[in-house]
């Protein structure tokens, strides 16, 4: 028979590994634009690549770095480390695009960043010095939640390219697997430390994860079903 100590002990060890996993799968999807920046520094151009969403990328890992510190919620370290290596890459991310990028879109990329970062000193600003504890994580954690929701929503745009093309080539079923498997990693992170701000958003993005698998399925398979066809089809 298992002593309470024991399941505590268990208890904390599958929290942890599920925060573990939720980072490794994380920083699988922190690589995925480094096709995309190679390709930048290899043509010294941006071509037509936006920056707009690497700068919203830092402010949602700023934000859910800030939300996962001791200081605004305390236990959730995991969820900190992972947005502070996020931070990093969509920072190094940013700068490549500034770098490579011509005079005027350098200037407004430039300008975004300043915006984000003083966005993020002035939330961090105001958690510290007119919130408490309690309200402080209530503040930061609904702002983490409503930056999350709309950072999962994000792949909807993709879906509905899907659905419309019935192709799967704009949606890569590695990234689309990395994506729910981080999002189900720390669903269950959330719950096991009884923290809404971490397992409602991650259970809107598990549940999109799941959409877009089931799609790249479902037109992957029609995609290789179309191409058993002659390439010349008589038309009615």
């Amino acid at each position: 028979m298992m002593t309470s100590s024991g399941l505590v002990s268990t208890y904390s060890f599958l929290s942890d590994a599920a925060g573990i996993a939720g980072n490794l799968f994380a920083f699988v999807l922190f690589l995925s634009p480094i096709p995309t920046f190679s390709r930048i520094m290899r043509n010294q151009s941006i071509e037509e690549f936006s920056g707009l969403p690497y700068i919203y990328g830092l402010l949602n890992c700023l934000i859910c770095l800030w939300y996962g510190m001791p200081i605004v919620s305390p236990g959730i370290i995991l969820v900190a480390t992972v947005n502070s290596i996020g931070a990093v890459f969509q920072l190094t991310y940013i700068i490549i695009f500034i770098l490579y990028a011509e005079k005027k879109k350098k200037v407004k990329m430039l300008g975004l960043l300043l915006a984000v970062l003083g966005v993020f000193a002035l939330i961090v600003y105001m958690s510290l010095s007119l919130l408490h504890s309690p309200m402080r994580q209530l503040f930061v954690g609904y702002l983490s939640v409503a930056s999350l929701i709309s950072m999962f929503a994000s792949p909807l745009f993709i879906v509905n390219l899907v659905i419309r093309t019935k192709s799967v080539e704009f949606m890569p079923f590695y990234l689309s697997l990395s994506t729910f498997l981080m999002s189900i990693s720390f669903f269950a992170y959330g719950m096991f430390k009884c923290d809404p701000f971490i397992y409602v958003p991650n259970g809107i993005g598990s549940i999109l994860g799941v959409v877009q698998l089931v799609l790249y399925c479902y037109y992957s398979k029609t995609s290789r079903e179309d191409s058993r066809e002659p390439l010349i089809t008589p038309f009615a």
